[in-house]
């Protein structure tokens, strides 16, 4: 199965990315929904994961200020590379808007990921949505 990458905005396709966060995010990983939501989605760059049939599949956003989050891929696609294929083009992005730091707060389940796309440790654990997290960051 193949899928294709759009860097986009939340105007365009708030749907599709709402989709996808909401199947990932607040029905499988029960984070309640008034967190989920926030003023960062309309200011920030999106990339959205599309399969052949046009229905998204995974997406992730970046904040202004270099911040990746809302890294998510819906269940039958996970380990297929679609992760890191989001993950990689938001790096291009941030590259293109001229940050050289970036920083994440990764579920601790997923360190791994990040830490093979260069991402180190900066923090101790802390929970965030009922989720222990830790702040990770990556200089150019």
């Amino acid at each position: 199965m193949n899928y294709s990458l759009i860097i986009t905005n939340w105007l365009e396709n708030k749907s599709a990315l709402s989709f996808v966060r909401r199947k990932v995010f607040i029905e499988e990983q029960q984070v309640p929904e008034d967190m989920e939501w926030d003023e960062f989605d309309e200011i920030s760059h999106h990339v959205i994961a599309l399969d052949d049939d046009n229905q998204a599949i995974a997406c992730g956003r970046l904040k202004p200020d270099g911040q990746i989050g809302r890294m998510a891929v819906i269940n039958e696609w996970r380990n297929r590379g679609v992760g890191s294929a989001i993950l990689g083009k938001l790096i291009e992005e941030a590259a293109m808007m001229g940050l050289d730091e970036l920083y994440l707060h990764a579920q601790v389940s997923a360190i791994p990921f990040y830490t093979r796309h260069g991402f180190h440790i900066a923090s101790e654990e802390f929970m965030e949505a009922g989720i222990p997290h830790r702040t990770m960051k990556k200089i150019r």
